[in-house]
């Protein structure tokens, strides 16, 4: 019966362990990197590090000033604009996690590797400049409108940033994917 069920779900199985190894195999590997980049030049890490400067230089061409400063107890940078603490920029803000979690699905619904690669590719620079706005209008939005900081920071901005994910991934099915092809 368990094998009747995988034979006739085998392109459902085959998504879902692809995914998940693809996405276990890109969190280790960004693991190690967060535990490398423990005690560098660049803090918290390399990645959250240029985040926090890229989002500086978009918030000072908007004719914000800007300053950057390491916080004194976590791994984040405090981002001020005009002298106001308005964010911290954590891990979490670097846009990785969600890229691995794109691409992840983008492998597991491979189409040729030359368009799944440059898919992916595309993706997640689109994702991560994306990512810097949100960033930068979100640090204006919790400048000039403190008490939305809620909202702003656990509704909007996240529904901008998981929203467009969702709409390159069906972009992804309904155009490129071998998936579709199959099941056509």
């Amino acid at each position: 019966m368990v094998k009747a069920l995988l034979i006739k779900y085998k392109s459902v199985v085959k998504f879902i362990l692809t995914f998940l190894s693809v996405y276990f195999i890109l969190t280790l590997a960004y693991k190690f990197y967060l535990d490398f980049s423990d005690g560098s030049k660049y803090y918290p890490d390399y990645m959250t590090n240029l985040v926090a400067t890229q989002s500086k230089l978009l918030l000072n061409s908007a004719d914000y000033r800007v300053e950057l400063i390491p916080h004194p107890n976590e791994a984040s940078i405090k981002l001020i604009i005009n002298e106001k603490f308005v964010a911290r920029v954590v891990e979490g803000c670097n846009s990785i996690s969600v890229i691995i979690l794109y691409v992840s699905f983008i492998i597991a619904f491979a189409g040729k590797f030359k368009y799944t690669f440059l898919y992916a590719l595309a993706g997640s620079i689109l994702i991560y400049a994306v990512n810097l706005f949100r960033i930068a209008v979100l640090s204006i939005g919790l400048y000039n409108y403190p008490w939305r900081r809620d909202i702003l920071h656990t509704v909007i901005f996240p529904l901008i940033i998981y929203g467009m994910v969702f709409l390159l991934w069906m972009f992804w099915v309904n155009r490129f994917s071998k998936m579709k092809k199959r099941h056509a």
